[in-house]
């Protein structure tokens, strides 16, 4: 793994660039598939697999558990040897770090277990602070015994195998749709029917479309999909396949987010496009294309051209962790943005919506927040001031967003404090983010 100094500035480019990048393989579809691969029968072969911080945590996990992968880390391709919805060992003390997908994950496919298993699930303070009741209480409804070890709602928790029996469930609003996806893939395993209905907004909507479609890939019988929302699933199996994993959008995102912001500069993403199982691939055309940025989406390949942005006001609630690079994009768009609906923010790695404010207002711009959105307005004189310095609370997703303001040609640069934190989905982030710099050299 790559190891970054505990400072990095980055300096503007000399002017615009014309680039073609492919990201590394989605962190979400690369946790999913490992677990479903893992409960299939048969052996999968999950080809462009991502080696980050989170996924590590997931194939560890796993082997933990008992579960037979063999890791080709050179080609990106990992072979799970499924166990068709067993869990091959009764106890194991799992150390998550402070991956949700894994800790929400691996507690609903825990419950799998033997009668007489029990599962430890822990990981870092902050995932101690991150709430969990949101899925054990609809997973004890299921039929579930899991034990909170410390605070009631935040992990650590145990868990005792037995099953789970499914049930007809009216949930109301989903603090993250990592719950809803939990209760999903263990669902063919349940004993009777699982009916989930919503009652109250599910933030984070695509990825739960992004789950379903990849549990049809594995052969899932879902009786019911309706965007009520409400999902039936009956009980089956999973089979196993080859898959290969996409591009993460989300960490397409700040690439194409700073051909947006830089007039005729240019960036290609190849591997991602309307046939994608991605929700963040809407970045591109609802939000870039919304504020100026010129874009054209085909079946697997996204490219953007950069324009003089404008401010915009839109809910993020389908694809929050965007919210990040819109903010960043705001600083330097014409008039204000306001983001809506994003009050998830708060439980993620960090209080994002927090640092966000902290950080966006030592550029210059003016932030304020009002319940779950935020209204960001630019620097009074449309520039950022030299010298910042930016914070990134051990939170991936704030160190590669805030990069994209310091290759504005003519602007100061700024620096990023902890930039090794981008190994939790994107070790080799700073270094992608050099090909841009070299491509503009190229073309002088």
């Amino acid at each position: 793994m790559l190891a970054y100094p505990k400072q990095i500035l980055i300096e503007p480019l000399d002017g615009p660039f014309n680039v073609l990048i492919q990201p590394p393989g989605s962190k979400s579809l690369t946790n999913r598939a490992l677990l479903l691969a893992a409960l299939a029968e048969g052996a999968s072969t999950l080809t462009n697999v991502l080696f980050a911080e989170d996924t590590r945590v997931m194939m560890r996990a796993l082997q933990q558990l008992g579960f037979n992968l063999e890791i080709d880390e050179a080609n990106m391709a990992v072979a799970v040897h499924g166990r068709a919805g067993r869990i091959p060992r009764n106890s194991a003390e799992l150390h998550l770090s402070n991956s949700g997908t894994s800790v929400r994950f691996l507690t609903a496919a825990c419950c799998l277990g033997d009668p007489a298993s029990q599962y430890v699930i822990d990981g870092i303070p902050r995932m101690r602070r991150r709430p969990i009741n949101g899925l054990i209480d609809p997973l004890r409804q299921m039929g579930a015994t899991i034990e909170y070890l410390a605070e009631p709602g935040y992990p650590p928790i145990r868990i005792h195998g037995g099953g789970l029996d499914g049930s007809a469930l009216s949930l109301g609003p989903m603090l993250s749709s990592q719950f809803v996806s939990a209760m999903l893939m263990v669902a063919p395993f349940c004993r009777h029917l699982l009916d989930l209905r919503f009652d109250g907004s599910i933030n984070s909507l695509p990825y739960i479309i992004m789950t379903l479609d990849l549990m049809e890939r594995f052969g899932a019988p879902i009786a019911q999909r309706t965007m009520g929302p409400r999902f039936q699933l009956t009980p089956g199996k999973y089979q196993a396949l080859a898959l290969a994993v996409e591009p993460d959008a989300s960490n397409a995102s700040y690439f194409l987010a700073s051909a947006a912001l830089i007039p005729k500069a240019t960036c290609r993403v190849k591997g991602l496009g309307t046939g994608s199982l991605q929700g963040d691939t809407a970045f591109a055309a609802s939000i870039l294309g919304s504020m100026g940025a010129m874009v054209r989406v085909g079946t697997e390949e996204i490219e953007v051209t950069g324009s003089q942005l404008d401010g915009i006001d839109r809910s993020l609630n389908d694809i929050p962790d965007m919210a990040l690079t819109l903010g960043t994009l705001a600083v330097l768009a014409h008039g204000p943005t306001t983001i809506r609906d994003v009050g998830n923010l708060r439980v993620k790695e960090t209080d994002r919506i927090s640092a966000l404010k902290i950080e966006l207002e030592k550029l210059g711009a003016e932030v304020s927040v009002d319940e779950n959105d935020l209204h960001i307005g630019p620097p009074p004189d449309g520039r950022i001031p030299p010298g910042v310095s930016i914070n990134t609370y051990d939170d991936h997703r704030i160190a590669m967003s805030f990069s994209i303001l310091g290759l504005i040609p003519g602007g100061p640069g700024l620096t990023i404090n902890d930039p090794s934190c981008v190994a939790k989905t994107y070790p080799r982030f700073f270094d992608d983010l050099q090909l841009l710099r070299a491509s503009t050299q190229a073309s002088t």
